[in-house]
């Protein structure tokens, strides 16, 4: 397995791989799916090119032959502080380190790069993810931010409750960070 971070080429399998750990019936094999919360697409190819356009880099995990099966997005939001997203895992990977490596892949990216913290934001409703990221290290800001209601490149949501809380981690060197 290969981390790496994603070409243009490699968008339309991370709009595939995005979308079939996130939503749908395939999604449901895994445990990190929105079934319940949101349908629709995860993310798009347009999206993502303009994230990388912008900056990000998206890390991605393939196969010997190139078929990405996680990734994960990570942006700086100014010199010191990055932004973390998009860890994804295909359903049938699950729960077998990949998206541990991939967390840690996309800290060590930003850390490299002059980062001291990570944030995240994830939909409030999402307690086993919000718990698995606690035991990475993350922590409740307090912060919340709103969930951007009628912007269907992030899906459609099947509740009017949803909102975002913020988890935020100190980068250290990689010896004193969680197993």
């Amino acid at each position: 397995m290969i981390i790496a971070p994603a070409l243009p080429t490699d968008v339309d399998g991370l709009v595939a791989l995005v979308n079939s750990a996130y939503r749908g019936e395939a999604a449901q094999a895994g445990w990190t799916h929105e079934a319940g919360l949101m349908a629709g697409q995860r993310t798009d190819a347009a999206s993502l090119r303009t994230a990388m356009a912008g900056g990000a880099t998206i890390l991605a995990a393939t196969e010997a032959e190139g078929r990405p099966v996680g990734c994960v997005l990570v942006e700086p939001s100014d010199d010191r502080n990055w932004y973390l997203g998009m860890l994804t895992v295909d359903p049938a990977r699950q729960a077998a380190g990949l998206g541990r490596a991939l967390l840690r892949a996309g800290e060590g990216w930003a850390r490299e790069r002059g980062a001291t913290r990570i944030t995240m934001t994830v939909i409030h409703l999402r307690t086993s993810l919000i718990a698995y990221y606690g035991r990475q290290g993350y922590r409740l800001t307090g912060d919340v931010q709103p969930f951007p209601y009628g912007d269907e490149r992030f899906g459609l949501p099947l509740r009017d409750d949803l909102h975002f809380v913020v988890l935020s981690k100190t980068l250290e060197d990689a010896s004193s960070e969680p197993a």
